[in-house]
């Protein structure tokens, strides 16, 4: 039976063209669309390309701007709660020191790098007010530091075993005064120094930090066999004057700044002329970078400035 149905079959002959010789040219229609696809493939392949180094550069701008400060208001909603539960018997910071301590938290360059000697009440406040730097605590206790990172173990502490004691406190100064030009000088690698007062116990990296802010806190100091914050102070004075990098300027803070051994060492390791402030119980210096070969830790030890005291 036939169907009525017809099939047509194209036989390669029928494309070539009809001058004949070499049957193996292209058509010009054939070109046409070849030019065509060729054409279209390019111009995806460039739109493509610039669109992935687009989103790439989208990318990296995103990741950028999310090292951000903490938004103010979330800022002052954590220094106003802090510094409304705090007493005057209780070893915390007054409300006056911790506002001024935020304040100049604020305005570190970013991210900023934050030293702190001292878990105390308010650690918390500390790593959360310096968001997105480095916040990294240093304490006597190696039971409240494991407990620290336990709780919270985003936060970056460390346990050091200090040798000195309140009661040494004239000894270790003498010494400090026969080894100022040797393993007691202001600008050094505490890694390798031999100091009494130097604090070499610390991860290597934490020596290599360009530190913008430091704050001493710690360790315990109200009684004879405490060890008292001479090498805190001593160590926070020669990493300011020894930093590579960042700010020429670092800001210390000293707390209880009237007792004895942290009026004493703070006079002789951060210097009476780089005393900025002082609020409550709370000293504020800001020590400069020192030259290789300096010897002295206070070049203007006889200057007259008295601080502005509030």
């Amino acid at each position: 039976m036939k169907t009525s149905e017809k099939f047509i079959v194209l036989h390669p002959s029928i494309h070539k063209p009809s001058g004949g010789g070499g049957g193996s040219a292209v058509p010009p229609s054939h070109r046409t669309w070849i030019l065509v696809f060729m054409l279209f493939f390019t111009v995806t392949f460039a739109f493509t390309l610039i669109t992935t180094r687009e989103a790439a550069r989208t990318s990296a701008g995103a990741t950028t701007t999310t090292r951000s400060v903490l938004p103010r208001p979330i800022f002052d909603a954590l220094v106003h709660y802090a510094s409304t539960n705090t007493t005057s018997f209780s070893g915390r910071m007054s409300s006056a020191e911790l506002k001024y301590i935020a304040a100049v938290l604020r305005r570190c360059a970013e991210p900023c790098n934050l030293l702190v000697f001292g878990i105390t009440h308010e650690t918390l406040l500390w790593n959360s007010l310096n968001h997105d730097g480095r916040t990294v605590f240093i304490d006597e206790s190696s039971y409240l530091v494991s407990k620290l990172e336990e709780k919270q173990p985003g936060i970056e502490a460390y346990d050091v075993q200090f040798t000195t004691k309140v009661s040494e406190l004239y000894d270790l100064i003498e010494h400090y005064k026969e080894q100022m030009k040797n393993e007691c000088r202001p600008v050094q690698n505490l890694l390798f120094s031999d100091c009494k007062l130097a604090i070499n116990d610390l991860p290597n990296h934490i020596y290599d930090v360009a530190w913008d802010v430091i704050l001493i806190d710690g360790p315990r100091g109200y009684f004879p066999a405490a060890p008292g914050r001479m090498a805190a102070i001593f160590t926070a004075g020669v990493l300011a004057r020894s930093k590579r990098g960042g700010a020429t300027h670092t800001h210390v803070f000293v707390h209880e700044i009237y007792r004895e051994v942290e009026k004493l060492c703070s006079d002789e390791f951060l210097c009476r002329e780089n005393l900025l402030e002082t609020k409550d119980f709370l000293g504020h210096f800001v020590v400069g970078k020192m030259d290789a070969n300096s010897f002295e830790f206070c070049p203007n030890s006889d200057s007259s400035s008295s601080p502005k005291s509030n």
